[in-house]
């Protein structure tokens, strides 16, 4: 995915930025075909693996920034560069400006050289202008191809305490996000908030449920076990793509009795996953971000496969020590 947002950020604050992502690999390769950074004078961004490879990429890029130049190499992952991956990568290293900066649209493709747009590339593009699925990044006779990133989920965090923090901070790095912060203040939130996220200040959080789309993945860690419950209560009558609340089993039970009062019934609250994360890393808040985290990365369907295993052995030890 193509950065846009990011890239021009870049230029904004430091000026001519070079660009490198992998255009091709063959064989073992440290990121995949897509996976990009940016190079500036003074520091860098993003990663396509580290290692030698990264480190000579670097190197080369900064040659560019002063021409304007672009450039693409393949790379042995060999003894050359004290890499054992034992593949090669294509590298595609390109100089963005304030002037130069591509348009947003659907699809961005641009020569590796300076050849003229092949009739291939004219076709995808069309297609991406009739929003036929975007192609993932690749190289097409002598274009790189490459969609325009967008979030693709919708994270909405309720609660800026330890863990709700810990939670941003984790996972505003990725690319495919756009995160919602609720809490009851302005002063609630750090001085500093990433990119992707948004902060919204409410007096009653529970009011902002309206707002929150369908799509949305909800995360549940307020200060008040009261407005955590009025939270569950709205979003289970609104609607969601998944709703994970921060606590105990016992919590997770009081709820549970205090939900089917409120007129929920049990296959409407089994829609709820308490507790989140990991409770096998502990109780810090970077270890509950952390297992949060490798929660929300799983592809849906084996999300729900390790989530009903977890409950189904549950139930198997504790009848096996009931008959024991």
């Amino acid at each position: 995915m193509f950065d846009l947002t990011q890239l021009i950020q870049t230029v904004t604050q430091h000026g001519p930025t070079a660009r490198i992502v992998i255009a091709a690999h063959q064989g073992s390769s440290p990121r995949e075909t897509g996976a990009s950074m940016l190079v500036w004078t003074t520091g860098q961004s993003g990663t396509i693996g580290g290692g030698a490879l990264e480190h000579q990429a670097t190197e080369h890029a900064r040659t560019l920034l002063a021409t304007n130049q672009k450039s693409i190499t393949r790379n042995a992952l060999g003894p050359k560069l004290g890499q054992c991956c034992g593949g090669a990568v294509t590298l595609f290293t390109e100089v963005f400006t304030a002037e130069t900066l591509p348009e947003p649209t659907p699809l961005i493709a641009r020569p590796t050289t300076n050849q003229p747009m092949p009739l291939a590339v004219k076709r995808l593009l069309a297609s991406a202008r009739n929003q036929v699925a975007l192609p993932a990044p690749h190289l097409l006779q002598g274009w790189m191809i490459e969609p325009l990133a967008k979030p693709q989920r919708q994270i909405w965090i309720w609660g800026a305490g330890h863990v709700g923090r810990a939670l941003v901070h984790t996972l505003s790095p990725l690319p495919d996000l756009q995160i919602t912060w609720i809490d009851t203040a302005p002063t609630r939130f750090p001085d500093a908030i990433p990119e992707n996220t948004t902060a919204l200040p409410a007096l009653n959080p529970a009011h902002a449920t309206e707002l929150a789309p369908q799509n949305a993945e909800h995360l549940i860690l307020t200060y008040s076990h009261a407005l955590d419950l009025e939270l569950c209560h709205r979003l289970l009558l609104h609607g969601f793509q998944s709703l994970g609340l921060i606590g105990s089993q016992t919590k997770w039970a009081r709820f549970q009795s205090r939900l089917r009062a409120l007129g929920h019934t049990p296959q409407i609250i089994a829609k709820i996953t308490c507790p989140i994360g990991d409770p096998s890393l502990g109780k810090h808040p970077n270890s509950i971000a952390i297992g949060v985290a490798a929660h929300l990365l799983r592809p849906a369907e084996a999300g729900a496969r390790s989530l009903t295993t977890r409950r189904l052995t549950t139930r198997r030890l504790t009848t096996r020590s009931r008959t024991a």
